[in-house]
């Protein structure tokens, strides 16, 4: 048997954009902006994605919402007579 998991320990940018449902350069920007963690590798400059940070910032993002949500409560416009 294998050291390789059932799923690998790095994503390509777009992995992490299918695992997101979203783009590579939507990708690419969180990365640039280090909202995403990442690592740079080989001459061409690959990026990476560790799956435990994108883990953790799905977690983030999940927490920042509920504080916006926390924050911003949703009224539902009362309907005119």
């Amino acid at each position: 048997m294998g050291r390789m998991s059932a799923s690998p320990r790095f994503l390509t940018l777009a992995d992490v954009a299918e695992v997101l449902n979203t783009s590579s350069a939507q990708v690419y920007a969180l990365v640039r902006r280090g909202e995403l963690a990442a690592i740079k590798i080989g001459g061409r400059g690959q990026w990476r994605v560790e799956a435990a940070q994108l883990e953790e910032f799905i977690q983030r993002m999940y927490s920042e919402t509920r504080t916006f949500v926390d924050e911003h409560p949703f009224v539902d416009a009362e309907p005119e007579a």
